[in-house]
């Protein structure tokens, strides 16, 4: 047994899991007029609702019992005063000094790290800027039409989602495109109708040794030399964003073009930094603030709020709750903005690659469940995909649901439309249908008896699915700000709760490892033999079939 799952609180959880997973989350409703009013909490123009969920206020108090005995509180001065979370290397976790007031100090190793991250951000701005006014001119003398991000992880997720969620709000002229993939048709496809004496490419990894990136950088260098005939100017054409400027420099990029990027920002977590210069390209620098500033109202929140009340902390209970008690092994979160299309696939990195883990701070293989996996869709395409597992379906899936009050042109028909759903499938998860309401209404509408019998099976609703509301009133640069830092200090939280650390990925490390070892043997004909039979089988098979033109494969 394991610490955390021989502590007092964990044991009273259990207990109690044992005496409420039998109650339904209908008669709690019906029991308590004032449940959503106990249940709800506002932050700025956030409201979070998590009244239908399968809770009490035992649950709750439960739960915080629970954090207080691992020193919750603790450790999240700890995280802001600069301490090494991330104990495996050794390093600070400071992506909140990339949104915090310029007033503010934040001290590393005695260095103010906000004025720095305020300098870098003046040049990223600067360099924005001349691109959006067409002052930054090509080879040719012409202004930058298109721009192409090439990155991958959070170098990748977090600007492209970003500047998606902000379409209302990018110049509708400058096109920003995102390379990740590095099969050749990701890039191939970008590059297909972009001119190169108009195009920008933004080279981001912390690195610069980032395999796929730098395949894709390579691919997008030699694209640019080959059309235009030399590598003349060049360097109006590339930028950097790394942490390692000499292989930036070699790569052919100008030192006034390599923006930095510190060891204490992980790359999930990058998006505040220079990573996201083609965000601020696509809005602006005042919109970035704002966005910045949506964050730093979180980190606030999350660092002086009780935790009672306290929004990203509430979250990262509840996931515990049904990730360990209820053994719900899925979470989903269903954004009703089709702006926010790429949301969930962000937060599946932030949340799997940060708590996807086996293995706790001490090192201990853990003895109970850690991150759940994640998964989402927006909101109105998945009712018609899968949410007829959620209703129906043998497992338990929590999910979060995201919705605007209104939108920025807002639609009436549209959005109303929208909305009604939004409080519809809340409703219909939470008190589900019984087999009485079914008769009723069959039998209203003249079915037979013995047809009510066949059918009856089949539109029973058993609800009790717990779903967690987050409204905001419009997805402005401040909003969207808010909700990317209240996950990201859930994710921290539920770390906490089970011993580990958020801020590593050594699971990533051994894929990369083995296909640089790989790609070395895919570049002669011989057959190999020193992996398994079947990763053998793989590879001979891929090379006596591959074109013999070394060009195609």
């Amino acid at each position: 047994m394991s610490v955390l799952t021989e502590m007092e609180s964990w044991t009273a959880l259990s207990q109690h899991y044992e005496v409420i997973r039998h109650q339904h989350m209908r008669d709690m409703f019906d029991t308590d007029p004032r449940r959503f009013e106990r249940f709800s909490l506002r932050l700025n123009d956030l409201l979070y609702d998590y009244s239908k969920n399968h809770i009490t206020g035992e649950t709750l108090a439960l739960l915080l019992k629970l954090a207080e005995e691992l020193e919750l509180s603790q450790w999240i001065a700890r995280l802001f005063d600069g301490d090494l979370i991330n104990n495996t290397e050794q390093r600070a976790v400071l992506h909140m000094a990339l949104r915090a007031n310029q007033d503010e100090v934040i001290a590393l190793d005695g260095v103010d790290v906000v004025s720095e991250v305020r300098a870098e951000r003046l040049r990223v701005n600067k360099l924005a800027e001349a691109i959006r006014r067409r002052d930054w001119r090509g080879v040719t003398n012409q202004p930058i039409t298109d721009v192409v991000n090439i990155g991958i992880g959070g170098s990748h997720l977090g600007p492209l989602m970003v500047t998606e969620a902000l379409r209302p709000y990018r110049l509708h002229d400058l096109n920003v495109h995102f390379v990740s993939n590095v099969d050749e048709n990701h890039i191939n496809d970008t590059l297909e109708f972009l001119n190169p004496e108009t195009t920008f490419f933004i080279i981001s990894s912390k690195t610069f040794t980032t395999q796929d990136t730098m395949v894709n950088a390579e691919t997008a260098r030699q694209w640019y030399i080959h059309k235009v005939g030399s590598d003349e100017q060049i360097n109006r054409h590339f930028a950097a964003v790394t942490s390692n400027a000499v292989l930036a420099r070699q790569f052919g990029i100008a030192e006034d073009n390599i923006f930095r990027i510190w060891d204490w920002v992980g790359g999930r977590y990058s998006l505040w930094s220079a990573i996201g210069l083609s965000i601020v390209i696509a809005i602006g620098s005042e919109q970035f603030e704002q966005l910045l500033e949506g964050a730093h109202d979180v980190d606030v929140h999350f660092r002086q709020t009780p935790l009672d009340r306290n929004i990203p902390v509430i979250m990262a209970l509840l996931g515990v709750w049904y990730n360990n008690f209820f053994n719900a092994q899925t979470m989903a979160v269903l954004p009703y903005d089709q702006h926010l299309h790429c949301f969930p696939a962000y937060l599946q990195q932030a949340d799997m690659e940060s708590n996807g883990k086996s293995v706790d701070r001490s090192g201990q293989a853990v003895d109970y469940s850690t991150g759940p996996v994640l998964f989402g869709e927006i909101g109105i395409a998945a009712q018609h995909a899968f949410f007829q597992l959620l209703h129906q379906g043998t497992k338990l899936v929590p999910a979060d649901i995201l919705a605007p009050i209104y939108t920025v042109r807002c639609i009436q028909r549209h959005h109303r439309a929208l909305m009604s759903n939004v409080f519809a499938q809340t409703e219909a998860l939470m008190r589900g249908k019984t087999e009485q309401v079914v008769r009723r209404e069959m039998r209203d509408k003249g079915v037979t008896p013995d047809e009510i019998e066949r059918l009856l099976p089949y539109r029973v609703f058993p609800g009790n699915r717990p779903t967690s509301t987050l409204l905001f009133n419009t997805l402005d640069p401040k909003t969207l700000g808010s909700l990317i830092a209240l996950y990201e200090h859930k994710i921290f939280v539920q770390g906490v709760i089970w011993n580990i650390n958020s801020f590593d990925q050594w699971g990533v490390e051994l894929g990369k490892q083995l296909a640089s070892a790989i790609l070395h043997e895919l570049d002669d004909v011989e057959s190999v033999s020193g992996h398994d039979c079947s990763t053998n089988g793989l590879i001979n098979y891929y090379k006596r079939q591959r074109p013999r033109n070394s060009t195609q494969a």
